[in-house]
Formats: C-alpha cells, structure tokens, sequence
C-alpha cells in the first residue's frame, strides 16, 4: 500500500525554485545538493516510474521498500521538488518528476554505455593498437603475432608504421606508438624492453650470381662485391651494418644508397645491379631471379620497446600474446631471443669457423 507524502505539498510548493543543471539554471540552495546525486537515487527513481509502486520497484530491485522510499524522499529533498504524487493505489509523476524523468534516464543510459565502452576496451574488443616497425612481415615471429593478435582480438585496428629505431623510440616515449619492434638488446632510457625473437641475417644475391651456389655465405666472399641499399629504413641502419662488418675483414664496401622500396631494391639486385642483405622474414617472399643465402654466425635479436607509461589495454594484450609466444619458442628449442648482432647498433662481428 503506498502512503501519501504529508511534505508532498510543500515540495511542490518549493518546485518553482528548481531548475536543472542541464537547463543552466540553479538556486544557490539546490546547486550544491544537486551535485551529491548518486547513481542509486536515479536508478530507485527510475524503477518507481516504471513499475508505478515503490513496493513493486523494491521487488524488481530485490531490496526493501523503504530503502526505495527513503532513497526517493532524499531524492526530492535534494532537488527541493516532489517527483511523485503518493496514492494508496500506487505513485504517479508530478510535472517536475515527469521533467526529471527523461535526464535521469538518459544519465543511466550513458553510464552504461560508458561502462559497456571501456569494458569492451578493457576486454580488447575494440580500440587500436600503434606498432612501430623495422622488419618484414612476409614471414617469422612478427606476422605470426600480427595473425594470433588478430584472431583473438578482430575488433582492434592496426596501424603499422615503418621507420628507423631512432624515430619509433622517440614516437613511443611520446606515446604516439604502443610499442616498436626493432633489433638489438639494447636498453632504451624511459622505456620497458623485452627481447622476443631472432632472425638470421640473408644476402639476397642474382640467381645467376656465383654464391648463388654456395648454402651459406662467409663474409670474406662478399669483400669485393657492390651493395645496394634504400634511402629510407632500414636501408642506412644496413650500410652502417654492412660497413662494420668488412671494415673487420680491413675493406671498406661500395655502397649505394637507392631512394627506393624493397621491391625495386630486389629488383636491382636481380638486373645485378648489386647485393643486399636482409633479415630472415623477407626471405619468404618471392622476387623474381632473386635468392637468399644466409651468412654464417648472424643473428638478429628483435625486442619489443614501449612506455611504461602506456596504459592501452590491447597493446597489453598484444604484449600477453608475444610473451607466451617467445616462450613457446625457445621452449621448443628454437633460436633464443638473445644475440649481440643488430641493425641499429651494428657491433662487432661475430665469431663463426676460420675463414
């Protein structure tokens, strides 16, 4: 049985010094009350509304009947207008609880939309994930990763970006990537690192060329030959590469510069125009009357580098995945993800057979 409100007349009487946030109008009185609305008060009101009874709305909401009524008679106090008419019958909305009605209802809604939103960011439903790239995606760890990523999480976009390790790191600790993959194992000041993989490094040579026959490349074979590399990354993080490793050997390389792609510079490499090398990734592409040798005792070591400040729920995920499955692999007894040999800071060469 709903009970008539003997303050239902005074609130009313008070309801014409109430004016909603939303409507830019306030009394000093109600300004401050207003702001103490808890979620709870809209939600009692609301059901109330719905289900016309206190009594109803408390059993929908599985509490009691006077919490409902309290909650509400706070409500009203709060806003100094009575929102129900109170009848035996049940309750029924005054004209200011028919105003307020449609805003809280609308409160609720975007609370919870907001609430289904980050829930699904949180879940890597949807969002986007930044990845600062130095290596082919034709094959190996990283295409594997992007595909297993992609499967689990199909409502994340990614944004591939190419570039040199220089520029990826300064764009990650500016938190404009979620993470760069490079070479190296080197620590970078601000950042987290983690090594994940390896890659053996190939020299793509002319199918006609005369090391095209040989399994593996020395690179005393290579002294005397021309090279060709891009303009852009990771062409000049491979000259100096290039020019570490024969400078060892007491011969400084000739080396071109081509403002150009991959795909061409395979192209060049197969008119014989020079030789180039390359990571194991590419290798799995196919470039007409190009081959790919690998040079014996090089390996690359690739490591993930992000901010710790970066709090993007499907970069973490994405990180998840890359973790279990580094570990996989060098479970499996495949190449650990630690060696001194990298692109971008070229160190000295390292130790194989006599040459």
């Amino acid at each position: 049985m709903e009970l008539p409100d003997p303050g239902g007349e005074k609130r009313s009487r008070e309801a014409t010094k109430v004016a909603f946030r939303s409507r830019g109008v306030q009394t000093s009185d109600t300004a401050s009350k207003s702001d103490l609305l808890e979620l709870r008060h809209l939600r009692y009101f609301v059901a109330a509304t719905e289900h016309g009874s206190f009594r109803k709305a408390a059993i929908a909401l599985g509490i009691k009947q006077s919490t409902v009524s309290r909650c509400i008679r706070d409500l009203e106090d709060r806003l100094g207008a009575s929102l129900f008419h109170r009848r035996t019958t049940g309750v029924t909305l005054t004209q200011a609880g028919g105003q307020f009605l449609r805003r809280a209802q609308m409160a609720l809604q975007n609370v919870s939309d907001g609430a289904c939103a980050v829930a699904a960011l949180g879940r890597s439903e949807k969002g986007r994930v930044r990845i600062g790239i130095f290596s082919s995606l034709a094959s190996g760890f990283l295409r594997d990763l992007l595909d297993a990523f992609d499967r689990a999480h199909s409502g994340v976009s990614i944004e591939l970006v190419n570039g040199n390790p220089a520029e990826h790191i300064a764009s990650v600790r500016q938190l404009q990537l979620d993470v760069a993959f490079i070479t190296g194992t080197s620590a970078w000041a601000g950042c987290d690192t983690a090594h994940l993989w390896t890659e053996r490094v190939f020299l793509a040579l002319p199918s006609g060329h005369s090391l095209a026959q040989i399994d593996e490349i020395e690179w005393a074979q290579v002294v005397g030959e021309r090279f060709i590399v891009s303009a852009s990354a990771p062409g000049p993080e491979i000259h100096d590469y290039l020019v570490q490793r024969l400078a060892d050997l007491g011969r400084h390389p000739e080396i071109e510069a081509q403002t150009i792609g991959r795909d061409d510079l395979m192209t060049l490499v197969a008119i014989g125009r020079g030789l180039t090398i390359t990571s194991e990734a590419t290798t799995a592409a196919q470039f007409p009357d190009v081959v790919f040798r690998p040079i014996h005792g090089e390996v690359l070591p690739f490591s993930a580098v992000w901010s710790p400040q970066n709090d993007n729920p499907a970069w973490r995920r994405l990180l998840s995945i890359a973790r279990t499955m580094s570990n996989s692999s060098q479970a499996s007894g495949l190449r650990p993800a630690v060696h001194s040999s990298s692109f971008s800071d070229a160190p000295s060469q390292s130790h194989g057979r006599s040459q």
